[in-house]
């Protein structure tokens, strides 16, 4: 029998947006194309700054009538602040709810397991289940109510630790919010938002455009979030890392039992020989088989 395995997401929280310009007042401040929710399609993107430095990650899908983002919980109330500022004379409301919970999915057959079939959302226990825009190994998002976890095991799901949905979310390379990504100086297609369907090159404009783009179109990428290995205690988040020779080759982001997410030098990474590894004080680092989503530049050491 396939495992299925369902995840709480306690450091996840929603914020809603309803009435009438919803659609509009969010198209025009974020990474995603949001208009296409319209037609049941979750989508992943990012809220920038002007200058088009990260601020906060979203998977956004529509219900009832309600666009529910979901970002980081301690967060969440800069970034309905940040919102409210553009409101204006939107017709816009914006709320943080308490519930829904937020809860990762994974295994074979869980699509099927809870009614998704081909539909890339669908109501679940009074609550929403979507595949994760991102890819298909990254299983589902679902947001769901109190009392949902007894309905999950009845649908043949079991409980995971938060490190079991973490260790595997490194080993795929997805950043997950403010642990990955500094706010303010965070790019996002060092990041993956170009491959993960994070970015809509085809919408209008949208706050940070003008740099996400430039960055694309002039190749301007020169470090990625790549999944590392790491032998010895783990660096802190922020932590610089050296070549051996003790050369500037990136820093520390999150990490969990054994395995970590840094932002690296391409170039550093290309140099670095055959079976050596990073190093962040005495710990050592070895970069892992960069992700098949990856789409990575031929940088020449």
């Amino acid at each position: 029998m396939p495992q299925l395995f369902y995840t709480r997401l306690p450091h996840r929280a929603l914020i809603e947006i309803g009435g009438e310009d919803r659609v509009a007042f969010l198209q025009g401040l974020v990474s995603a194309d949001i208009p296409r929710t319209q037609d049941g399609h979750p989508l992943y993107g990012a809220f920038l700054t002007p200058q088009g430095k990260f601020l906060h990650e979203l998977f956004v899908a529509e219900q009832d009538g309600v666009l529910r983002l979901e970002t980081e919980a301690a967060r969440r109330a800069d970034f309905a602040k940040r919102l409210s500022l553009y409101k204006l004379r939107a017709k816009v409301t914006l709320a943080q709810p308490e519930a829904p919970m937020v809860y990762a999915l994974w295994g074979e057959g869980a699509a099927a397991a809870l009614g998704l079939g081909a539909a890339a959302q669908a109501p679940f226990d009074g609550g929403l289940v979507l595949a994760d825009p991102r890819l298909p190994e990254a299983g589902l998002r679902a947001w769901l109510p109190g009392g949902a976890e007894e309905v999950l095991e009845a649908a043949g799901f079991a409980l995971a630790p938060f490190t079991a949905w973490d260790e595997r979310r490194i080993r795929l390379g997805l950043p997950d919010g403010s642990r990955d990504l500094s706010p303010e100086h965070a790019l996002l297609l060092e990041n993956g938002f170009d491959e993960l369907s994070g970015v809509d090159w085809n919408k209008g404009c949208y706050m940070g455009q003008e740099l996400t783009a430039r960055t694309k179109y002039r190749a301007l990428i020169r470090k990625r979030l790549l999944p590392v290995a790491i032998s010895g205690p783990a660096p802190a988040a922020g932590a610089p890392l050296t070549t051996p020779d003790g050369a500037e080759a990136g820093e520390m982001r999150s990490c969990q039992d054994g395995v970590g997410l840094a932002l690296l030098r391409l170039e550093a990474l290309a140099a670095l020989p055959p079976g050596e590894a990073l190093r962040a004080g005495e710990t050592r680092l070895t970069p892992l088989p960069p992700p098949a989503w990856m789409r990575l530049p031929a940088i020449s050491a």
